[in-house]
């Protein structure tokens, strides 16, 4: 690829990153729907596992929008941010990923818990991991698939 569009590529990701880092501040902060008004207590679960399964057992009393919402919605939360960094620091591994993912929904949780707006839960940090882990996963598969194009394109443009 050529350097003019990777740096094109890579000014797009850094405003779609500051769009993405602004939405992300305002629903785990300030959207009193998803009940991010301040509390009186410190709200927080350590242990792993317990709302997930909590969520799943009692799906019909909490209501599918709000299961789904909860835990498929703390997993493709954090996609965008699997996807973007690649971009943006071109040196990331799968460690190097699940690492940054874990490191940046320990600290939006530690945000929570402080502000005692949310709640701090251990099963938000491992499904926010989950989703940079597969937002990580479709970048190198997206990547495979530029570098395919890319090679079978000059190979039919010297054809020609």
């Amino acid at each position: 690829m050529k350097k003019e569009n990777k740096r094109k590529i890579q000014m797009i990701s850094w405003v779609f990153f500051i769009i993405y880092l602004v939405m992300m501040v305002y629903f785990l902060f300030f959207n009193e729907r998803m009940g991010r008004v301040p509390g009186s207590q410190y709200r927080y679960n350590l242990i792993p596992f317990t709302e997930i399964r909590r969520y799943l057992q009692y799906h019909q009393k909490i209501g599918s929008f709000n299961v789904c919402l909860n835990l498929l919605g703390n997993v493709v939360c954090f996609i965008p941010f699997g996807f973007v960094i690649p971009i943006l620091t071109r040196k990331q591994t799968a460690l190097r990923m699940f690492l940054l993912s874990m490191l940046a929904s320990v600290l939006v949780e530690l945000l929570q818990l402080v502000s005692m707006l949310g709640s701090c839960d251990v099963d938000d940090i491992i499904l926010n991991t989950l989703g940079g882990l597969i937002g990580y996963f479709l970048f190198v598969l997206g990547r495979g698939m530029v570098r395919i194009y890319t090679k079978k394109h000059h190979q039919a443009v010297k054809r020609r």
